[in-house]
């Protein structure tokens, strides 16, 4: 409840008190001849305070437990990206240990086809090791 961020919480604790406060005395002004014309109105007073206090007591409690929800969740939430920065660490090494090894399948590809292509450097007819080794290099991209 928006109100409850400018009241301070002690002025909560403090309207049904004071509403029950003056229902109380109220049933002892009563006897007394000048005030006792206000009796009606000043208990009508109190019960309003005691309603509005006791309402306003449900909605700090209320609020304070969704902000113990939020402070859980919170942490909950720290846990889990501490989890996930672990996680994206070895996930960063599986990448880089892949990439590697594809750079390394394909310098070997490029080694074995310079020394086929050197073979054959005067015909233009390709070799069958050519073709083999382009096709088993693009098998193992995928």
């Amino acid at each position: 409840m928006w109100i409850l961020s400018f009241l301070p919480s002690w002025i909560v604790h403090a309207v049904p008190i004071a509403g029950l406060a003056i229902v109380l005395i109220s049933m002892f002004l009563k006897f007394i001849p000048f005030i006792s014309t206000y009796y009606a109105p000043i208990r009508i007073v109190g019960f309003v305070l005691f309603c509005f206090g006791i309402f306003f007591e449900g909605s700090l409690y209320n609020d304070l437990q969704w902000q113990a929800r939020v402070k859980e969740m919170e942490a909950k939430v720290a846990k889990a990206e501490e989890k996930s920065k672990e996680e994206n660490k070895k996930i960063e090494t599986k990448v880089i240990v892949k990439t590697q090894i594809v750079k390394q399948r394909g310098e070997n590809i490029l080694k074995y086809i310079d020394k086929e292509i050197v073979k054959y450097d005067n015909q233009c007819i390709i070799p069958q090791e050519f073709i083999k080794a382009h096709n088993d290099a693009a098998e193992k991209v995928k």
